[in-house]
C-alpha cells in the first residue's frame, strides 16, 4: 500500500461507494420522530470507577432511551488482558437499551505501554474486533438494534468498529479515530495500520453524509473517541493523525447545511462547542465557525456521568443536550 501524506488530500478510493449508498437508501427512510439516547465514554480508569461504572449503566437503564453510544476508552492504564476485555463486554451486554461502542486509545493503541501490559497494539486491536464485533450487524445490550457495519464492504472487511444506523431523521455514524495523534508516527506497523483505517474513515464518513443528503434526513451524529485537535494547526505533529478526517468533516458539513454532531472523549472535558471552522487551521478572530456544526465532548475522570440527547425534530437545532450528573 502506497503511504500518503496525511492532509494531503483526499483520494478517489475514499469517497462514497455508490453500491453502498444505494443499498443504505433502500432500507433507511426518515420518519419524523421525537427520541432521546445516551451519550459515554472514558470511564473506568481506576478500582473505584470500575465499582461504581455499574449504577451509570443502570441509571441509563431506568430511561426511555432508544440506545446509548460509548465514544470509547472503556479503561485507564490498567493491563489489556482478555479478562479486563471480558469484563468489559460482559458490563455493555448487560445493558437494557442497545449498545454501541467505538474503540479509544487505552484500549488498543496504547496497550504497548509497560504498565498496560506490553501487548501490541495491532494484536489487541484485532482481539477487540473478535469481541466486541462478533455480530457488527446487531449492537450490543439485552435489546438489540441493526446496523450497517463498513466491513459488509470487501475492501473495508477489517472494519467491523464502523457502523452506521438511522433512527428518525437522522444519520449516525462511528468513526474509528482515536488520540494518540490517531495511532501515527509511533512505529512502521502502526504507521501501515492508520493509513488504511484513515482511509476507511474518511470513506464511512462519506457515506452517511451521501445518505444523509441524498435520503433527504434532517441531520447527521458522528461518534468517535479522538478528540481530533480543532484548535492546532495542521502542521502540528499531534494533529496530523486527523487532518484528513477534519478536512472531509469540513467539506461534507459545508455542503449539507443541516445540523451536524461530531460526539467525542479522549480529553477529559464536557463541552458542547463550534469549533469547525471555514478553513483548517487554528481559530483566529477573523475565520468564522461554521454554524451548523456542533461539537460535543463527553465526560471523563474524575466525573462519571452521562450526557442525555433529545432529539427533536421541530427544533432548528435537532439536538438538545442534557448532562446526567451521577453524583
Amino acid at each position: 500500500m502506497a503511504v500518503r501524506v496525511p492532509g494531503g488530500g483526499i483520494s478517489a478510493q475514499q469517497a462514497g461507494d455508490p453500491a453502498v449508498l444505494k443499498a443504505l437508501l433502500a432500507k433507511s427512510k426518515p420518519t419524523p420522530l421525537e427520541f432521546q439516547f445516551g451519550l459515554i465514554g472514558d470511564q473506568q480508569y481506576n478500582a473505584e470507577q470500575e465499582a461504581q461504572f455499574p449504577t451509570v449503566i443502570r441509571a441509563m437503564d431506568r430511561e426511555p432511551l432508544a440506545f446509548v453510544v460509548h465514544d470509547g476508552d472503556f479503561k485507564g492504564g490498567q493491563p489489556c488482558t482478555d479478562e479486563l476485555f471480558r469484563s468489559r463486554l460482559e458490563l455493555f451486554q448487560s445493558s437494557a437499551h442497545p449498545f454501541i461502542f467505538t474503540p479509544g486509545d487505552n484500549d488498543w493503541t496504547d496497550c504497548h505501554g509497560g504498565g498496560m501490559g506490553g501487548y501490541d497494539p495491532l494484536e489487541r486491536l484485532a482481539r477487540l474486533r473478535q469481541l466486541f464485533y462478533a455480530d457488527s450487524g446487531q449492537s450490543l445490550g439485552k435489546r438489540r438494534l441493526s446496523l450497517t457495519s463498513q466491513s459488509e464492504q470487501r475492501r473495508f472487511q477489517l472494519f467491523k468498529e464502523n457502523l452506521l444506523w438511522t433512527t428518525g431523521e437522522v444519520v449516525f455514524a462511528t468513526i474509528h479515530a482515536v488520540g494518540s495523534n490517531n495511532g501515527l508516527g509511533r512505529s512502521p506497523q502502526g504507521d501501515a495500520e492508520f493509513q488504511a483505517r484513515n482511509e476507511a474513515n474518511v470513506n464511512w464518513l462519506r457515506t452517511a453524509f451521501s445518505l444523509a443528503r441524498d435520503g433527504r434526513f434532517q441531520a447527521v451524529m458522528l461518534i468517535t473517541q479522538a478528540n481530533p485537535r480543532f484548535e492546532q494547526s495542521p502542521a502540528d505533529p499531534g494533529r496530523q493523525g486527523f487532518n484528513d478526517l477534519v478536512a472531509a468533516l469540513e467539506e461534507e458539513t459545508r455542503a449539507f447545511g443541516k445540523p451536524v454532531v461530531l460526539v467525542h472523549g479522549d480529553s477529559h472535558y464536557f463541552r458542547i462547542d463550534k469549533p469547525l471552522l471555514q478553513g483548517q487551521g487554528p481559530r483566529s478572530g477573523s475565520t468564522p465557525s461554521l454554524r451548523n456544526f456542533t461539537r460535543v465532548e463527553t465526560f471523563g475522570p474524575p466525573d462519571l456521568h452521562w450526557i442525555r440527547v433529545r432529539v427533536i425534530p421541530s427544533n432548528p437545532n435537532i439536538f438538545l443536550f442534557e448532562p446526567e450528573a451521577m453524583r
